[in-house]
């Protein structure tokens, strides 16, 4: 089973980032293991014009019997030797797709911490693939593939090239080509697609992968013309899961043609099916916190720092009295998604003069965060290491010194509430540490005292009278007395460090 992805270059962008992009060195070839063989990457060329790299996967056939357990396509008990004797080692299927995952999931994700402004870059591209099983032919393969942009050139493969009266097998050599997509969507697109053309998984199929699929799909597959077509067979036609995810798309949809949240757009369809409503997100209940701390600072140029996908950039656009919106992430991939959520490129020249994405690592000084009324750092903190904290505190206390800063974060505490949360587990996998109310409050009061800040508390979503709240924020305010005194304190630093 074979794959190839291709790319061409100049001397200012060369070829060889796709190196970087896929987290696979050009110079070196190299092997993974999986449940059900064994995956090569190499590069078969590589320079500044040019780079291509290649994923072969060889398929160990009694493996992959004894994980399936006799289950799956070719498993029944009347066709044994189905099992051996198939065109899983030839033909890209699930199986490719599942290695693509595995070997290229940071790639897929568009993370590159060594040059993170690679994986946002549209590319030209060139993908190969010389087996693909196309149940539906030519035409299905065109009419997936070309709505997300690419130029497709698909072949059918002759059954026997010297009995042409045969006519074609369902195998299909496929091309893919574009120059608007990045490697991140390229990769996400097979994935959810090879498994649909060959319309058959290895494994089984449970819940899941109604989740798989959506983060797989998100940006497109809302809009797909065949969105029905790849639900269902991306999900082996089991009618539940596919009403689940089809439904969950429906909500993307709304959610994007209101310009609103899709927890928002969930929490109200399900408010009128159901007579008892349902509690608020506590995303939902930290935005608004947020936004009323904000008003009543008075603030009107804000900082979101560490604004990940925009969803409080988008929140204080509705508000007209935030009259400059920055939203700072050092995640590129994460500024994409922002930009398409506000739709910048199909904003109003009014609108779009209000609001700035900006590329920044909050563990260093930036020159352009300063002179802002307000910054937030919205479930920032909990997601650094404890030793690069002081590193943000000085960048943002010490060096940008907005007028407020907000700061929440989880509360620790009040995780026993959680019933679905094992004891002892954080709430998110990325989580470095979180606080108690005690931790937090003298973390933000060392903070406050060393920049001339002045801090109070604020509880955010239901405040248990045991535990407290789940989310705790901190309203800093830059003390009119005493400012002087922080603002020689970090002059002094700043010598020293000199």
């Amino acid at each position: 089973m074979f794959l190839t992805i291709s790319t061409t270059g100049t001397p200012e962008r060369p070829a060889t980032d796709l190196g970087f992009l896929l987290h696979k060195h050009p110079d070196r070839a190299q092997t993974f293991s999986t449940s059900f063989g064994t995956a090569h990457v190499l590069y078969p060329e590589a320079d500044a014009e040019r780079c291509t790299a290649a994923l072969l996967l060889e398929v160990d056939a009694v493996a992959l019997v004894r994980r399936g357990r006799g289950k799956g396509r070719g498993g029944a008990p009347d066709a044994a030797l189905a099992q051996y004797v198939n065109d899983r080692p030839y033909a890209a299927s699930s199986l490719l797709a599942v290695a693509l995952s595995g070997v290229f999931s940071s790639a897929m994700r568009g993370v590159c911490a060594a040059q993170p402004e690679l994986p946002a870059q549209t590319r030209p591209l060139r993908i190969e693939v010389p087996a693909l099983p196309a149940r539906g032919g030519v035409g299905l393969v065109r009419s997936l593939f070309e709505p997300l942009g690419w130029a497709v050139t698909a072949e059918p493969v002759p059954l026997d090239k010297q009995f042409e009266a045969w006519g074609d097998s369902r195998y299909v050599s496929l091309v893919l080509e574009s120059e608007t997509l990045t490697v991140a969507e390229a990769l996400r697109h097979l994935y959810v697609l090879l498994p649909v053309l060959d319309d058959a998984k290895h494994y089984w199929v449970s819940s899941d992968e109604v989740d798989k699929l959506l983060r797989a799909g998100e940006g497109w597959l809302s809009e797909h013309p065949e969105q029905k077509l790849i639900t269902s067979r991306y999900l082996s036609r089991r009618w539940s899961l596919t009403r689940q995810a089809m439904e969950r798309l429906e909500l993307v949809r709304l959610a994007e043609a209101d310009d609103s949240e899709v927890e928002e757009i969930d929490n109200a369809v399900e408010a009128e099916a159901e007579t008892q409503e349902r509690p608020t997100p506590l995303a939902v209940l930290r935005r608004e916190a947020i936004v009323r701390a904000l008003t009543e600072s008075g603030a009107a140029r804000v900082l979101d720092l560490g604004c990940g996908q925009g969803q409080l950039v988008q929140a204080l656009l509705k508000d007209p009295r935030f009259t400059e919106i920055v939203g700072v992430d050092v995640s590129m991939r994460a500024l994409t998604i922002a930009s398409r959520r506000l739709k910048l490129d199909r904003m109003g020249e009014r609108q779009a003069s209000r609001v700035q994405l900006l590329q920044s690592s909050l563990a260093y000084t930036d020159a352009r965060l300063k002179g802002y009324d307000a910054a937030v750092l919205g479930e920032v903190i909990e997601h650094l290491d404890l030793p690069r904290l002081p590193a943000l505190e000085y960048a943002v206390f010490g060096s940008a010194r907005p007028r407020t800063v907000l700061v929440t974060t989880p509360n620790v505490e009040y995780n026993v509430r959680w019933e679905s949360l094992p004891a002892g587990r954080v709430r998110h996998g990325d989580h470095r540490f979180e606080w108690t109310r005690e931790e937090f409050r003298g973390w933000a009061a060392a903070v406050a005292g060393r920049h001339g800040y002045e801090v109070g508390f604020v509880p955010v979503g239901p405040d248990d009278p045991e535990v407290g709240p789940p989310t705790q924020m901190a309203v800093f305010t830059l003390a009119t007395t005493g400012a002087g005194h922080g603002h020689a304190h970090e002059k002094k630093k700043e010598a020293q460090a000199a």
